[in-house]
């Protein structure tokens, strides 16, 4: 079986093979001959990664999944949220993005947030989605150099590290991606 993970982010896409099994042969974009932005539209997580999924599908005809992950922080009413990446601009500067959330999170007593990854799969013609949700609370200052995005501000519930300070595979298994990415590999197993 071979399927193209719709990213251009190679955080992401070492993250995901990381976890897939070696009887699913994982494709980039590049090997699928998409060298082109893939749009990101949707006013939702899922919506984009439906979006995203459908666009492949249709225009180069490979079996997909996309993924799209936004952090949502209660004190901001969900935000960044959908815009996580370009939360600071269209740019999507990690750095610019994490400023801008700790700035906005200077003044407020609740630091929860939670990390929400959906995956869309089009496979035989079918979409199904996958969602999988990491809760923590997000750090005063930054830690850690490993990952990306927001992960030197994000410390899941019951670590005393963000995900930035931590391996990749304890990442995984207890992260956002990594549950859906589990979803995932359980529904194309069965």
């Amino acid at each position: 079986m071979q399927l193209v993970f719709a990213t251009n982010n190679l955080n992401k896409l070492k993250e995901v093979q990381a976890l897939i099994p070696a009887h699913i042969k994982l494709l980039s974009l590049k090997d699928a001959g998409c060298f082109e932005d893939v749009p990101e539209t949707q006013n939702t997580i899922e919506g984009n990664a439906i979006q995203k999924a459908e666009y492949i599908k249709n225009k180069y005809g490979y079996d997909c999944f996309a993924d799209d992950t936004g952090l949502e922080v209660s004190a901001l009413n969900g935000e960044p949220g959908v815009y996580s990446a370009r939360y600071a601009g269209e740019q999507r500067n990690a750095d610019d993005n994490t400023n801008k959330l700790l700035e906005a999170l200077k003044n407020k007593d609740s630091r929860k947030a939670q990390f929400k990854t959906v995956i869309a799969l089009q496979i035989n013609n079918k979409q199904h989605t996958f969602t999988g949700i990491c809760k923590g609370e997000i750090t005063t200052t930054k830690h850690g150099k490993k990952g990306f995005g927001y992960d030197p501000v994000f410390k899941p519930n019951g670590y005393n590290q963000t995900f930035a300070e931590m391996d990749l595979s304890l990442k995984n298994s207890i992260g956002h991606r990594g549950k859906a990415i589990k979803l995932l590999i359980n529904f194309l197993n069965s």
